[in-house]
């Protein structure tokens, strides 16, 4: 989202010293000018920021793009000018449809057309057909764009649980090593597996299995972070990101998530994320912290830290043991 941000804002910069360049002289052309050095500004910023913002913080980034857009409407010389600047709104759309809900995307889209619509027809010079024209042509990109991401969310996403698959799990480690390597910020992977999963599915059937998937999923979901990304790898076989998160902080919530959902017995490998260290080696410490894990008796979780102290062993509380003391 960081980048993506970043790209539009900078491209939208640019485009607009080029309108800028071919605006008609006067006070607007400055305006215009000032305009398009903010949204260059702003992509800077969105490059080195965006990453650590929360998802709310975005809304205010393509809401600041649609108002820049629309006083760039407002302030243009000449009709050819304004329906330059319109333009770009298809910027704010595509922004709209990638980062958010469909219904929060479609509340983007309105207000951004809505809006570069009655900027066009105030300037004057610009006709109602011509600018009505324009917000079909920004609807349909709303109307791809969103098909194209169902599509690709469809690709990535595991269709029983509704949590990430192996491919979307990739990608979304590939993105949180850059971002880590960028900030210097701490990253976590978490390796999970469902202990004796093959008696349920043996003694209970395979929907009872899936049933139980499921529930891991639901549990997980509610407990973990909104920056955490939750995957499952096949099988009874689970992932987990967490970025801005030691291995020590990791492993406290993986610990405590685990005593929370006693009935869901798992054992989990955790490791930190080194500097060059690449995503193979990441999720095979963690894979290592995973087989320890099960080897000391399942129901345990276990962190990689790859220090000359070696591993660090805790074991998941067993509430049962507490409440029969």
């Amino acid at each position: 989202m960081a980048q993506t941000l970043a790209t539009f804002y900078a491209f939208g910069g640019v485009a607009g010293l080029f309108i800028t360049a071919g605006a008609e002289p006067g006070a607007g052309r400055w305006i215009l000018l000032c305009l398009s050095l903010v949204a260059l500004a702003g992509s800077a910023v969105a490059a080195r920021r965006a990453a650590r913002w929360p998802r709310p913080a975005f809304h205010v980034a393509v809401i600041a793009a649609t108002v820049l857009i629309t006083i760039a409407v407002l302030v243009s010389p000449d009709p050819v000018t304004a329906l330059a600047a319109a333009t770009l709104t298809a910027f704010v759309v595509v922004d709209a449809h990638l980062f958010f809900s469909g219904r929060q995307a479609l509340a983007h889209l309105v207000v951004a057309v809505s809006s570069t619509t009655v900027a066009l027809l105030v300037t004057g010079g610009v006709a109602l057909t011509t600018a009505l024209g324009l917000d079909l042509v920004l609807v349909a990109l709303g109307v791809v764009t969103r098909r194209l991401v169902m599509r690709a969310s469809t690709a990535s996403r595991d269709a029983l649980t509704g949590l990430c698959n192996r491919r979307g799990f990739d990608d979304a480690l590939q993105e949180l090593m850059a971002e880590a390597h960028r900030t210097g910020e701490p990253l976590s992977a978490v390796l999970l597996d469902l202990d004796r999963f093959k008696a349920v599915n043996d003694t209970a059937g395979h929907e009872a299995g899936d049933r139980m998937l499921c529930r891991v999923a639901d549990a997980w979901r509610r407990e973990l972070p909104a920056s955490a990304v939750l995957a499952r790898h096949g099988g009874d076989e689970f992932s987990l990101l967490l970025p801005r998160t030691t291995g020590e902080a990791a492993l406290a919530l993986v610990r405590r998530i685990c005593a929370a959902h006693p009935d869901i017995p798992m054992s989990c490998g955790v490791a930190e994320h080194h500097p060059r260290e690449s995503a193979s080696q990441l999720m095979r410490r963690a894979d290592r912290g995973l087989y320890e894990a099960k080897a000391a008796g399942r129901g345990r979780a276990e962190l990689d830290d790859s220090a000359p102290s070696g591993l660090r062993t805790h074991a998941v509380p067993d509430r049962t043991a507490a409440r029969t003391a």
